[in-house]
């Protein structure tokens, strides 16, 4: 099992990065709609939609990414646009997913289920593609927060964990996962504070934080990415499944790998692009 997700992380991560680094925007842009596909499926898959209306969730996802990429103009308009979205999905990760898990409390209604699906998946898609704007190792470095988070996560709570951060949702989940993945990306923003801005001032320029600074929003967004999990969690709890889905060997489906993402991508977009 542990060989199966090794390799298909490998495979998944060479294929991201050459993507990343090596397509236009354009093409870039339908690349990252090859993620938003599966998610949306998996998605309308987690909230019991038939078959013939999850194949209509996926359109409407996809319709609604067309019409922003068609939208995306250098203009005040354009700009006021994304901006709403970016604090819509933010303010819902900071505010309402929060407060939602809190109450253990999801979505009751298909409908609005699906809305919120919305307001997860478009997000993530449009700040994959306007970020890389700023630069591919921009996009790459953001990204790796939550990566570095989980995955610190699940080692320290494996081998320390013995106080459980949300029981009800995801009992492997522990408080010292949450603190070795803090540990991590303390870490991670002194590798960008000094290391990047010694060999790439002008990458940690674009970055609009000092030292200090950083190491706050890195914390933020490696608990916004704690709160994506717990959410997806939730909502595969709810309905009585272990994965979203079985795209991806060893890790399931692909809303199981980008569940984090789904919640720091947005807010850093808010940051970055606003």
């Amino acid at each position: 099992m542990l060989k199966t997700r090794v390799i298909t992380a490998l495979v998944l991560l060479v294929a991201f990065l050459a993507a990343l680094f090596s397509l236009s925007p354009p093409a870039w842009a339908a690349f990252a709609g090859l993620l938003v596909v599966p998610a949306a499926w998996e998605w309308a898959k987690l909230i019991k939609l038939q078959p013939s209306a999850c194949g209509l969730y996926v359109l409407a996802v996809l319709a609604i990414c067309a019409a922003l990429f068609g939208s995306a103009m250098p203009d005040a308009r354009s700009d006021r646009l994304e901006f709403a979205v970016y604090l819509g999905a933010s303010l819902f990760w900071m505010v309402v997913v929060p407060l939602w898990l809190w109450r253990s409390w999801l979505p009751q209604t298909r409908w609005l289920a699906a809305l919120t699906g919305l307001l997860v998946l478009v997000p993530t898609w449009l700040a994959l593609v306007e970020l890389r704007k700023l630069g591919p190792l921009l996009l790459l470095l953001l990204m790796s927060v939550a990566w570095i988070s989980d995955s610190a996560a699940y080692f320290a709570g494996r081998r320390f964990g013995r106080h459980k951060l949300a029981p009800a949702i995801s009992p492997g989940k522990t408080w010292e996962g949450v603190a070795g993945a803090a540990l991590a990306v303390s870490l991670y923003a002194a590798i960008w504070s000094f290391a990047w801005q010694a060999y790439f001032p002008q990458l940690f320029q674009s970055m609009r934080f000092g030292a200090f600074g950083m190491l706050l929003f890195l914390w933020l967004l490696t608990a916004i990415g704690i709160y994506g999990d717990l959410f997806e969690s939730a909502l595969k709890r709810r309905a009585g499944v272990k994965d979203s889905g079985a795209l991806l060997p060893g890790h399931g489906g692909v809303l199981d790998r980008i569940d984090a993402l789904t919640s720091v991508l947005p807010v850093a977009a808010l940051v970055y692009l606003s």
